[in-house]
């Protein structure tokens, strides 16, 4: 397996942050989650105040699965919704707007040509969709790492562009059923207990995923204990994209911040292709998804918000910039009890 020089956060930052936030107007430890957010900024900066987050940066990875069938959506939806995000008008370009994040969408696995969107969003594209998974690999044989090298790249074209906080979206029907089978075959935990109602189907309709998902996991058997077999087996070109996109900003040093479901499963599987990577990563807010709350607690990692979303894209994530930027400002400009007159 590949090697990855992932730098270590700077732990005197974090400790002078400590240090500095304990010495600030008012009582040690009042501030709770914005002070250790605070330090955490400093730590992956090397600086005491960190720099403000003045380029966060969503990238959407699309693509289609072979169990979209089990959506409350048909599959069309997903090539619709990247013109949707090309055309600024989703929920995540919104969103990302009152923050003053950029979204870009790459078709890295779309069931469709896409031949009326700009060259750029297919540049990247590995395939059309994927197999269905308790039936079929999701992938060819080299499909995965060539997916996980395009999500290396990407991140690195973002942090070339002076992207200082990196954010994976996803689109796709089926992402949910995906997701929740990748985590469930990694940690070994059964399908019931990660598989939710993803884009609102009924119990009935969460059954035949447990059975899938049960199935698929089956199906894949021993091979889930290599990252790339399992997303060969189970995940999707997407998944494989996101983890590498994930693994890269921390080999740059760009904070990451992990949106919902989807980017949590692949990130599972990132930690096992490069450990290291996790100190990088934040989780940005916490899905309803069950697969999600297990990916995390997995990672170490607690959600910065909870607003109850499940749509994707980052959208969750992006609600977490502006807690990041007011742990920023305390360390940054409150004043210190040393000064008082």
């Amino acid at each position: 397996m590949t090697s990855f020089d992932i730098p270590a956060p700077d732990a005197a930052a974090h400790a002078a942050a400590l240090e500095r936030l304990d010495a600030l107007v008012k009582p040690v430890g009042a501030l709770g989650r914005l002070e250790e957010l605070a330090a955490w900024l400093c730590a992956a900066s090397g600086q005491v105040p960190p720099p403000p987050i003045e380029r966060p940066r969503v990238v959407v990875f699309a693509g289609d699965h072979g169990v979209s069938r089990l959506s409350a959506y048909p599959r069309e939806v997903t090539a619709a919704m990247v013109r949707v995000f090309l055309a600024g008008k989703s929920g995540v370009n919104v969103l990302a707007r009152e923050v003053g994040a950029g979204v870009r969408v790459l078709d890295i696995a779309v069931d469709d040509d896409l031949s009326d969107v700009p060259a750029e969003v297919r540049a990247w594209k590995v395939r059309r969709g994927s197999g269905s998974i308790e039936a079929e690999d999701a992938l060819e044989p080299g499909e995965a790492a060539r997916a996980f090298e395009v999500g290396r790249r990407v991140a690195d074209a973002e942090v070339d562009d002076g992207a200082d906080l990196l954010v994976p979206g996803d689109m796709g029907i089926g992402n949910t059923a995906v997701a929740a089978a990748l985590v469930a075959a990694a940690l070994g935990v059964p399908a019931e207990e990660v598989v939710g109602t993803g884009t609102g189907v009924d119990e009935a309709g969460r059954a035949r995923k447990v059975a899938v998902v049960r199935a698929a996991v089956q199906r894949a058997g021993e091979r889930v204990s290599d990252p790339f077999e399992l997303l060969t087996a189970l995940g999707s070109a997407c998944a494989a994209a996101t983890a590498g996109f994930l693994v890269q900003g921390a080999v740059r040093g760009v904070p990451v911040l992990l949106d919902g479901v989807f980017s949590a499963a692949a990130a599972v599987v990132a930690a096992e292709i490069a450990p290291e990577a996790v100190r990088w990563w934040l989780a940005g807010h916490r899905s309803t998804e069950p697969s999600q709350a297990v990916a995390l607690k997995a990672l170490g990692l607690t959600p910065i918000v909870d607003l109850g979303l499940r749509l994707g894209e980052g959208s969750g994530a992006v609600q977490a910039i502006p807690t990041l930027r007011a742990a920023r400002a305390i360390i940054a400009h409150m004043g210190l009890l040393a000064d008082l007159a």
